[in-house]
């Protein structure tokens, strides 16, 4: 039986239960230094294991976090215990007798990311997998945190409730709960808000161009859309952490919070700030799509390995789908910006090879090897389950909506699996997921997950969109094709990425490559496409690079263009059923996108 399947031991009586509680404290925060203390009473066995997380839910990678873990050291009252190392996360203590006892440790943390740790002279962050060690059989039982800051002026905020009478004491439920609240220490900036009556607050650390009372306006619009479509809110209080950093992208859902980390100065211009919001609407509609509706993979979290599941197309794809369709349905862009943000996201997907490689089914199960590893030919041999979830997610609802005149909808599938799996938390198949999205279509849909998750057949974008009088329409640059994609690093004219079976590929260009020429004359990234428009198909050229620091030239052969853009347009002439369904759709006539 393995240890996340085990039965613990939580029948034991109250009096004899162990008691856990953490000390964290970052005296000295400019050495990225966490100084954590494991305080636990009561512990019966005489040999105690402790592990730390080698992943964090929702991040789907082994990350290793024991790696950050230094200065390991266990005593009991002035005295030293003997330990042991037994695997890469893994201590065992020998208390023998002990009754009481602490286990101390220090976590390295200097990168700033919502799944890892930061500690600097201007804030502490920290996720509980990357910093809490656990005890395998206790999971259950309740943990107190006890922050100490390095300066009186600093601040706790986490969504763990207070501890009464105990200065920055929090008291998690249970080992589960404890890695899923972020804590942010420091002197941010703190707004509080209500939504439908619940309190929620927005943590900001960082500077930019961020308008705070616009910025929680939004975000009240987008709480009460998500909180209609589920028939309101399943917290007491939620928190957003908001990380301000150069050149920053990305969230972490939590159950009563999430983290966001996103680009100082990305808050002014509209599509940034839709970029944003977009953000915000996914992580927060994970809150029910994730967190509490979940795979069966994913209902026992297993913290030493990986957890395996074909359906993330689900859990993130759909919530991919959906963030768009948020903020449009909340009023803070309209129906030009939300076919916009979709178009480019079908361009993005289109323009990924790998999309004829892996199948998005295996795409979501493999995600624990590719997703989090990009390489250089990641682009040819592998495709998003965000992406191509959030496409199959348009093309299910689409379907819907055409078999139902707009009277059912993807909506009413999130609503069913909410109601029969999210609200007890039990952990559905990828055979019960496909019978909810059935019993709502009410048609066999056998062949769309053949066809569309489980094979690498081209999305048919075009007769899901016809009947609600869009078009996809390709459009392409009067360049030539050569395949290649090249970056300005450091001076350097550096190939990036090279598409599979291209003019570049075959000819023997290789990522990594720098380009030098094209025809004897010098090149640089930002003139190529100017460059290529001075030839036709079929033309020959001379491309030299540097290849691993050889001089080489390369003769290629260019293709015909292909297309680079692809942009969603209403059809000539559209009918009356096209017209209709497109305004049950998304709510305004299809004229006002002409």
């Amino acid at each position: 039986m393995t240890e996340a399947t085990a039965p613990r031991p939580n029948t034991q009586i109250q009096e004899t239960r162990p008691t856990i509680h953490y000390l964290v404290a970052m005296s000295q925060p400019e050495t990225h230094l966490f100084e954590v203390t494991l305080h636990l009473v009561n512990y019966p066995s005489p040999i105690l294991d402790v592990k730390m997380p080698v992943w964090t839910p929702g991040s789907y990678l082994v990350r290793e976090y024991a790696k950050n873990l230094q200065d390991f050291a266990a005593f009991a009252g002035d005295g030293c215990l003997p330990w042991q190392k037994i695997s890469k996360n893994h201590w065992q203590i020998e208390k023998s007798g002990v009754s009481e006892l602490t286990v101390h440790y220090r976590i390295f943390a200097n990168e700033l990311s919502v799944r890892t740790n930061h500690l600097d002279g201007t804030h502490g962050y920290f996720n509980g997998a990357a910093l809490f060690l656990r005890i395998p059989g206790w999971e259950e039982l309740p943990i107190r945190v006890t922050i100490v800051p390095p300066h009186p002026e600093w601040q706790v905020t986490t969504a763990l409730p207070p501890v009464a009478q105990e200065a920055n004491t929090f008291l998690a439920a249970d080992f589960d709960t404890l890695v899923d609240s972020p804590f942010e220490i420091g002197c941010h900036q703190l707004y509080h808000f209500e939504v439908l009556g619940k309190p929620h607050e927005l943590a900001i650390w960082g500077e930019g161009n961020f308008q705070p009372q616009r910025m929680i306006a939004d975000f009240q619009k987008i709480i009460q859309v998500e909180a209609q479509m589920f028939g309101g809110l399943p917290y007491q209080r939620y928190l957003f952490l908001l990380h301000l950093f150069s050149q920053a992208y990305g969230g972490l859902e939590h159950k009563n919070s999430c983290s966001l980390i996103y680009q100082r100065f990305g808050f002014r211009a509209t599509d940034k700030y839709d970029r944003f919001l977009q953000l915000v609407a996914h992580e927060f509609f994970h809150l029910w799509n994730v967190k509490r509706l979940r795979p069966k993979g994913l209902e026992v979290f297993d913290y030493d390995q990986e957890n395996y599941t074909p359906s993330l197309w689900f859990c993130e794809g759909t919530t991919s789908y959906y963030d768009l369709l948020i903020p449009l349905r909340a009023g803070i862009y309209d129906v030009k910006s939300y076919l916009h943000h979709l178009s480019k996201e079908i361009t993005r997907y289109e323009m990924t090879p790998g999309r004829k490689v892996q199948p998005l089914s295996e795409s979501s199960f493999d995600a624990w090897i590719k997703l989090y590893r990009p390489d250089a030919n990641s682009g040819n041999s592998q495709i998003s389950y965000y992406l191509k979830g959030e496409m199959v997610s348009l093309l299910l609802d689409l379907l819907i909506r055409a078999h139902h005149g707009n009277q059912r909808s993807l909506d009413q599938v999130m609503v069913r699996m909410w109601q029969q799996f999210g609200q007890a938390e039990i952990g559905y198949t990828p055979e019960q997921l496909q019978a909810v999205i059935e019993s709502v279509a009410e048609m066999d849909l056998s062949n769309f997950f053949k066809r569309y998750l489980d094979s690498t057949e081209d999305l048919p974008f075009n007769d899901y969109l016809k009947p609600f009088g869009l078009q996809l329409v390709g459009e392409q640059d009067e360049e030539p094709y050569l395949g290649a994609r090249v970056n300005t690093e450091n001076g350097r004219e550096i190939i990036k990425f090279v598409e599979t079976n291209s003019p570049a590929q075959m000819a023997g260009i290789d990522p990594g490559d720098e380009l030098l020429a094209i025809d004897g004359i010098k090149i640089g990234a930002s003139q190529l496409s100017d460059r290529l428009k001075d030839y036709q198909p079929n033309d020959i050229i001379q491309v030299t690079v540097f290849h691993q620091d050889e001089l080489r030239t390369y003769t290629i052969t260019l293709a015909a263009p292909t297309p680079t853009k692809y942009q969603l347009k209403p059809v000539e002439h559209p009918s009356s059923a096209q017209i209709e369904n497109f305004t049950g759709w998304l709510g305004v006539p299809l004229t006002s996108i002409r």
